[in-house]
């Protein structure tokens, strides 16, 4: 990892009756990705977003669409999103019985292919797939929810994945999810992410306070 970490605002915390507007001021504030959590009410307990709100966010900016699919099955599900105009998508291992054949598809369907791991599930089983996807997003919490506290053991697994990619010189981008704030954002900096998602300590404050937010989040990172 090199450069300072980029920062993927996720739109779980926003405004959900201004969904445009708020992704715009994020890209204002200097956000370099908007993260887009879909939950299928099945895989986790929450019901979110649909290709229909990617299709519509999409001409609200020029940034990535980094859509995180917490659906089970995924597989049947990365062609809608693909077509809304997501540009990583991301698929949970534990909800991909033929991961290579998923992320396959992803790159086919000419997006970038990422792959979360849920806090419980060992970082070994990835080890055939880091080859043939883009990033690897490692779940700080368990998902479903917004608001939850960051779980340090989860450091381990960031610093273990680093290590590995490094190792295969592979352009595999590591990316946090869960619990990042301006005090748990160093710590994964310094295991190894690349990439934070932030929720609340994104939005909080309004459109006025995000640039703040933002800088305070990368506080902890290297320099560019």
């Amino acid at each position: 990892m090199s450069g300072r970490p980029r920062l993927a605002p996720s739109l779980l915390a926003a405004d959900f009756a201004s969904l445009g507007s708020e992704t715009r001021a994020m890209e204002a504030a200097g956000a370099d990705l908007i993260h887009v959590d879909v939950m299928d009410g099945h895989f986790v307990p929450v019901l979110t977003f649909g290709p229909a709100i990617v299709k519509a966010l999409r001409p609200h900016t020029s940034l990535p669409l980094d859509v995180h699919l917490m659906v089970e099955p995924a597989e049947p599900a990365v062609e809608a999103f693909a077509a809304a105009g997501a540009d990583l998508i991301t698929v949970h291992i534990e909800a991909c019985p033929h991961l290579d054949r998923t992320l396959r598809r992803i790159r086919e369907l000419g997006k970038k292919a990422g792959v979360a791991l849920n806090p419980g599930t060992s970082e070994s089983l990835l080890e055939p797939a880091l080859g043939i996807c883009d990033l690897v997003l490692v779940m700080t919490v368990n998902p479903g929810y917004g608001g939850q506290t960051f779980l340090t053991d989860q450091l381990r697994k960031i610093r273990t994945l680093r290590e590995r990619i490094d190792a295969r010189s592979l352009s595999v981008d590591v990316s946090v999810d869960g619990g990042v704030n301006p005090e748990t954002a160093p710590l994964a900096i310094e295991a190894g992410a690349d990439i934070l998602v932030a929720g609340a300590a994104a939005f909080q404050g309004g459109a006025d306070e995000y640039r703040g937010n933002l800088d305070r989040l990368r506080s902890g990172g290297r320099a560019s």
